[in-house]
């Protein structure tokens, strides 16, 4: 695992957002079921690339629940459809891993427990997402997308 450490910018997203637990994945699956539906609806976009976030209020204690967004990055949030709501990525540092395939919690335990350990960084208290792009081919084999990982040095 080599990821790219990389530094961005500030991102507004305009989506939806629900709460879970640690392996309640179905709500994972609802939220997108009702965001897709209405993604044309966001005249704004920064790109054609879609966005999965989570918002860990304590990151490690997975007893507690969390948000996570379907989402799309946009230019301005001066125009907000009905029943969306807007979130701010906060610039910092991230480790940037490239996911192939439909596992993303292997390769989410492997950053964990292989790369992390080893790397001389430590996890930051911002959001971790995902961003799907042109490469990206939803229950696919051959689907790729980007794993933001919020880091710090140790």
């Amino acid at each position: 695992m080599n990821p790219k450490i990389v530094e961005i910018q500030e991102k507004q997203v305009i989506g939806m957002k629900s709460q879970m637990m640690m392996n309640q994945y179905g709500n994972i699956v609802s939220l997108w079921k009702q965001f897709m539906p209405r993604k044309n609806e966001l005249f704004n976009l920064s790109n054609n690339e879609l966005i999965a976030l989570q918002d860990y209020s304590d990151f490690g204690n997975f007893e507690k629940p969390f948000d996570i967004w379907a989402c799309a990055e946009v230019i301005s949030i001066d125009t907000v459809p009905e029943d969306m709501m807007t979130y701010t990525i906060p610039e910092g540092l991230y480790a940037v891993f490239l996911h192939k395939g439909m596992n993303a919690a292997a390769t989410y335990q492997r950053i964990m427990t292989e790369w992390l350990p080893n790397s001389g960084y430590g996890i930051d208290n911002r959001p971790h997402f995902q961003v799907m792009g042109e490469k990206y081919k939803n229950g696919s084999p051959d689907s790729e997308e980007d794993f933001y990982v919020p880091v710090k040095s140790k």
